[in-house]
C-alpha cells in the first residue's frame, strides 16, 4: 500500500487555523483522522454528526456554525499533534474504529456495513481483501493454471490476487501496453468522472493525485506502477488477442486460440478470467453514407493524433461523457465545430472536476496520519449514499415516468434544471436545446464544471439537434435538409457495452456457444459466472456496472475475492471445475431484472448504453454496494454442479 510520508507539523497556531479556513479543505474527514492519530474520540462530537443525504451539500451538509466548531476542534487537535512528544496512539480497538466509522457516515451501521467499510478504510495499511490462504498449504501438487484476458484495471487486480494465493497465471493483452480503457482512450480531455481518491485499489491507495479527477495519462501511470510493484508485468503477453476459448468436457480444461505477433497459437488453462471490460469496443452509428465521407473520420476511443484539427471544420457526432470531455478542447483549435446531439444529458455540477488538488488538502495528506484513509472513506460513503435514492421508482407517483419517477426524483430534476438555467441564462436558445426532456437518471449523468456551457456559447461552435439524415463525401445532411460541409468527423458515440466478450468466441460444455446462449441479452450469476461455462469467470460482467453510487474498482475487488474463493473450493475438494446451476442463475437474474425496473434507468424508454437491443438493462447493478459485497463473500456449494 502506498502511504504518504508523514511530515512534522511546524506551522503556528494562526497558520493552522488559516489552513482550516480554506473552503477547499474537506472538513468532515479531518476529525476522525485526528481522533485516530491522537486516540481521542471526544473530537467526534454528537453536535457534528454528518447528514450526507444531500449529495450536493458542501462540507457534509454542516451549517456554517458546525463548520466553525469543526475548525476550532481541528485547530486545537493539530496543535496537540504538532506538540506531541512520543509515539502516536496505537491502532484503535474494533469498538473504537466502529464508533469512528459511525460518526463518519452519520448513521449507525450494522456489523456487515462495518466490516465492509473497514476493508475500504484499510486501517494501518492492512490489505483486508487479500486471500487468507495459499495453494501450497491446500493442494501443492494439484495443477491450477489460470489465464486472465485483459491487462486493464480488473485484470491487474485479478492477477495480484492470484499471485497472493500462490496460483499460476498468465495475462493475455491485445494491446502493446497495460491499462485497458486508460491505454486506449487518449482523446484530449480524457479523465475519470468519479473522485480519484476512490478510483484506486483499497490496498494501493494513492493520496497525491494531481487533480480531483485525474487525466488519462495519470491513471495509466498508476496502473502501470501497480503492475510493476506487484510483479505482474512479467506474466503478461502483450499484442496477444484471444480469438476463441473452448472447453474440453472430458479433461475439464479450457483451450484458448490466440493471435500473437508470431502467428496463431494455443494455450491451455484450468480456469479463465475474462477481464475485457464493457467499454472497449467502439460503437459507430448506423447512418446512411457513413463510409462515403472523404475526409478523416475516427472514433474518440481510437483518436487519430496524426489529424491536425487546427483551423479545420469538425463535426462531432454524439454528446455523451467522452464527447463532452473532448469537444471543449477541439473547439479551442478548430475553425468551426458542429456538435450533433441526439439526446440531451443531465449534468451534475462539479466545480472541482478539472481542478488541481487543493494544496492545503495535500498538506493534510502529508502531515496528518491516516487522513488519506479517512478522506477516501468519506468520499466512498458519500458516493454510496449519492443520488441512488432519488432514482428509485415510487409506484404511486402520479407523473409520467418519462418525466420523473418519484417526489425525490422530481426534486432532483428541479435542482439540476436550476443549474442549466444558471449556465444558459444569457442563451435561452441553448437552454431549450440542452435541457433534457427525460427522467433524471434514465441515462448516465455527465459531470460538468461549467465548461460545457462556455463551449457551446463560443462563436465557432454550433449545436444541432435535428438529427442526421445521411453522411455525404463533403459532410452531413440533417433531416431538415440542412447541409454541413466539414473537413473531419469525430464519433463520440460510445461503445458496444451490451455485447460482452465480442468478438471472442466462447464454447462451453457440450459445445454451447456463449453468445448463442445469451442471444443478445448477456446474463451471469453474481455478474461472475454463467451456466455451461465451468471455471469461466467474468470481471465487470453483466449487471455489475454502477450508475452513480461509487467506483467500479470496489465491485472488481468483490469479484476478485469471489473468484479466488471459487478456486480455493476447487483445490480443497479436489474437483476440477464448478458450473453454476441454471435454476440458481435464472432466479438471480429475475431478481436483477425486477430490481432494475425499480429505477429510472430501467423504466424509461430513452435510449441508453445501459440496455441491450431488446431493451433489457444488461449493465447496471440495482442494489446497494453492501449487498454485492455480502453475496460475494463466500461460495455456496449448493449453487453449483461440481465436476
Amino acid at each position: 500500500m502506498s502511504h504518504p510520508e508523514i511530515l512534522p507539523i511546524t506551522e503556528t497556531d494562526d497558520e493552522l487555523r488559516a489552513l482550516l479556513d480554506d473552503p477547499g479543505v474537506e472538513l468532515p474527514a479531518i476529525l476522525p483522522a485526528l481522533a485516530h492519530a491522537l486516540g481521542d474520540l471526544t473530537l467526534l462530537r454528537d453536535s457534528l454528526r454528518l447528514d450526507l443525504t444531500n449529495p450536493f451539500a458542501e462540507q457534509g451538509g454542516w451549517t456554517p456554525e458546525q463548520q466553525e466548531e469543526c475548525r476550532d476542534l481541528a485547530a486545537e487537535a493539530l496543535a496537540r499533534l504538532r506538540d506531541h512528544d512520543g509515539p502516536l496512539a496505537p491502532a484503535p480497538s474494533g469498538a473504537d474504529l466502529h464508533a469512528m466509522m459511525n460518526w463518519t457516515t452519520g448513521t449507525t451501521l450494522d456489523e456487515a456495513y462495518l466490516a465492509m467499510l473497514t476493508e475500504e478504510l484499510a486501517p494501518e495499511g492492512a490489505d483486508l481483501r487479500a486471500p487468507t490462504w495459499h495453494k501450497d498449504d491446500i493442494a501443492p501438487d494439484t495443477p491450477m493454471r489460470v489465464v486472465i484476458v485483459g491487462a486493464g484495471m480488473s485484470g491487474i487486480l485479478a492477477a495480484h490476487r492470484l499471485a497472493q494465493a500462490g496460483i499460476d497465471y498468465v495475462v493475455l493483452e491485445k494491446n502493446p501496453g497495460i491499462g485497458g480503457t486508460w491505454f486506449e482512450n487518449t482523446y484530449p480531455g480524457c479523465r475519470v468522472d468519479v473522485p480519484n481518491h476512490t478510483y484506486c485499489y483499497s490496498f494501493m491507495q494513492k493520496h497525491d493525485w494531481p487533480g480531483y479527477h485525474s487525466s488519462q495519462g495519470v491513471l495509466l501511470e498508476y496502473f502501470n506502477d501497480c503492475a510493476d510493484q506487484f510483479g505482474i508485468r512479467d506474466h503478461i503477453r502483450f499484442d496477444t488477442e484471444v480469438q476463441a476459448v473452448v472447453f474440453d468436457d472430458e479433461r475439464a480444461t479450457w483451450t484458448l486460440e490466440l493471435s500473437t505477433p508470431d502467428g496463431e497459437a494455443t494455450l491451455e488453462a484450468n480456469a479463465v478470467i475474462s477481464a475485457v471490460g464493457q467499454l472497449n469496443r467502439p460503437q459507430l452509428p448506423d447512418i446512411e453514407g457513413r463510409e462515403s465521407f472523404e475526409g478523416p473520420a475516427f472514433h474518440s476511443a481510437r483518436w487519430d493524433h496524426d489529424v491536425d484539427l487546427a483551423g479545420r471544420r469538425v463535426a462531432v457526432i454524439g454528446n455523451g461523457c467522452s464527447a463532452m470531455q473532448f469537444i471543449p478542447h477541439v473547439a479551442e483549435v478548430a475553425d468551426h465545430v458542429t456538435v450533433c446531439q441526439r439526446t440531451a444529458n443531465w449534468m451534475v455540477p462539479r466545480p472541482q472536476y478539472a481542478q488541481p488538488l487543493n494544496p492545503n488538502l495535500m498538506w493534510l495528506f502529508t502531515h496528518v496520519p491516516h487522513f488519506s484513509n479517512w478522506y477516501r472513506l468519506h468520499l466512498f460513503w458519500r458516493s454510496h449514499e449519492g443520488l441512488l435514492p432519488a432514482l428509485a421508482v415510487d409506484p404511486d407517483w402520479p407523473e409520467p415516468i418519462e418525466t420523473s419517477v418519484s417526489a425525490a426524483n422530481d426534486e432532483l430534476r428541479e435542482l439540476l434544471t436550476l443549474n442549466f438555467q444558471a449556465e444558459f441564462a444569457d442563451r435561452p436558445d441553448l437552454l431549450e436545446k440542452t435541457l433534457p426532456r427525460n427522467t433524471a437518471g434514465a441515462k448516465r449523468f455527465v459531470i460538468d464544471d461549467g465548461v460545457w456551457a462556455r463551449t457551446l456559447k463560443r462563436d465557432n461552435v454550433e449545436l444541432c439537434t435535428t438529427g442526421i439524415e445521411r453522411i455525404t463525401p463533403e459532410g452531413l445532411v440533417d433531416v431538415d435538409g440542412t447541409s454541413h460541409d466539414v473537413d473531419v468527423i469525430v464519433y463520440g458515440t460510445g461503445f458496444k457495452a451490451s455485447e460482452f466478450l465480442t468478438p471472442m468466441k466462447v464454447v462451453g460444455r457440450g459445445g454451447v456457444d456463449l453468445h448463442e446462449q445469451w442471444d443478445g441479452n448477456a446474463r451471469a450469476y453474481l455478474g461472475v459466472v454463467s451456466p455451461n461455462f465451468p471455471n469461466f469467470f467474468f470481471m465487470y460482467g453483466p449487471n455489475t456496472n454502477i450508475v452513480i453510487n461509487g467506483s467500479i474498482i470496489y465491485f472488481s475487488e468483490c469479484e476478485a475475492h469471489y473468484i479466488t474463493e471459487s478456486l480455493r473450493r476447487l483445490l480443497e475438494t479436489g474437483h476440477r471445475a464448478l458450473d453454476v446451476k441454471v435454476e440458481v442463475h435464472d432466479a438471480y437474474n429475475e431478481r436483477i431484472d425486477a430490481g432494475n425496473l425499480g429505477y429510472a434507468w430501467g423504466v424509461s424508454s430513452v435510449n441508453s448504453w445501459y440496455k441491450s437491443k431488446s431493451g433489457r438493462v444488461a449493465q447496471n447493478w440495482p442494489f446497494s454496494m453492501l449487498e454485492f459485497w455480502e453475496q460475494t463473500r463466500q461460495v455456496d456449494p449448493d449453487d453449483y454442479h461440481w465436476l
